[in-house]
């Protein structure tokens, strides 16, 4: 059977408004009776905020893919026994959540490689790539839609900010059914009652988790998160400022992206295990140009709710910029604080951009 939820199509689609109580009464029931498009209508407003979920537990875009196209299987074929005794998005929710701890189970977290190890040391050769898919994922900001009525009114963080690297990578250290009930209570406001039903466990022992969640996150977040610093920062400012940036970069100025790079930056490039910490030791990196000009072009773009650079690189045999990987930057006023290069050209496509330029 062809259903809804086996042909989900892409999470980004446009999301209607959430039905109102009474048709959302009439589409459970049509579901429930096997009416398909009813089912589509009914989980149209929350394919967002369940593939959010599903990369906020896995922190892989290609999991999370696979986890909410799972989740929406199984919610179809159990909506005929959906009774009503919760809400319609907590069920979802709920089912979600069991399709990504079982996904835990079966592999390893995903990290950066500032989690992966201690940082390069100086002399040190080229790093070998790890394939093992080990590592955190971008995620487009295309894809982050939020329902109207997806957040509750507990929610300690905004939608963006939780989808942030620095957020989901900490997200990663908590174990598995603490990092469920972190997302579930903190980041979309779902009462604790609800939650230790959706877990089933008791209220006390998700208070608990959440508490040991809280301490272990707060223990890993920068000061501010990066939607604080563009704020801060301004559409103006932040234009001007990607203009040097590519303008250093494109021209393999040195000493213009030193100038950029605050005192303690990191610098890594996923699926390398080495990363560099340190103004100094970034020079001597493989952010830097090696060459003038450089043969690289660059997009404007956003991942994970920050500023992100796609980058081309000249083949000269056949006279076109060909996909090289995806920058992802995290900014402390007008200095770059950290750099994470995603060696994974299919970024390029993922993220919706040009797959080549021409001079």
């Amino acid at each position: 059977m062809n259903s809804p939820a086996t042909a989900t199509g892409r999470h980004h689609e446009t999301v209607p408004r959430t039905a109102t109580p009474a048709s959302l009464d009439g589409l459970i029931t049509a579901a429930r009776a096997g009416d398909e498009a009813a089912f589509e209508r009914l989980i149209a407003p929350y394919r967002g905020d369940i593939h959010a979920l599903c990369y906020r537990m896995l922190g892989s875009l290609h999991d999370a893919e696979d986890a909410s196209q799972e989740a929406l299987l199984r919610a179809w074929r159990a909506v005929g026994r959906f009774e009503g005794r919760s809400s319609f998005r907590t069920w979802l929710h709920r089912i979600a959540t069991n399709v990504c701890l079982d996904e835990i189970a079966r592999r390893p977290k995903r990290v950066l490689p500032i989690d992966y190890g201690p940082p390069a040391r100086p002399g040190a050769p080229n790093p070998a790539r790890l394939e093992a898919p080990i590592w955190l994922e971008p995620y487009p900001d295309g894809s982050i839609e939020i329902a109207d009525d997806a957040i509750g009114p507990e929610a300690r963080y905004e939608q963006r900010e939780t989808l942030e690297l620095a957020f989901v990578a900490a997200l990663q250290h908590l174990p598995p059914r603490q990092r469920a009930v972190f997302v579930l209570r903190d980041v979309l406001g779902l009462p604790a009652a609800a939650v230790a039903q959706m877990l089933s466990a008791s209220t006390v022992s998700v208070n608990s988790a959440l508490q040991r969640a809280r301490d272990t996150i707060s223990s890993r977040l920068p000061d501010h998160s990066q939607q604080e610093e563009l704020r801060r920062l301004g559409d103006d400012r932040l234009r001007e400022f990607v203009s040097r940036l590519v303008r250093a970069f494109e021209r393999g100025q040195i000493a213009a992206i030193m100038a950029l790079l605050a005192e303690d930056a990191v610098f890594s490039m996923p699926p390398y295990p080495a990363w560099y910490q340190g103004r100094d030791r970034i020079a001597d990196s493989w952010l830097m140009p090696q060459e003038s000009p450089t043969g690289l072009r660059f997009l404007s773009t956003r991942a994970n709710g920050q500023l992100a650079l796609g980058v081309y690189k000249l083949d000269a045999a056949r006279n076109l910029y060909m996909p090289n990987c995806l920058e992802v930057f995290g900014l402390r006023g007008e200095l770059i604080s950290e750099v994470t290069s995603f060696r994974n050209p299919e970024l390029i496509r993922v993220f919706g951009l040009p797959d080549k330029l021409r001079p």
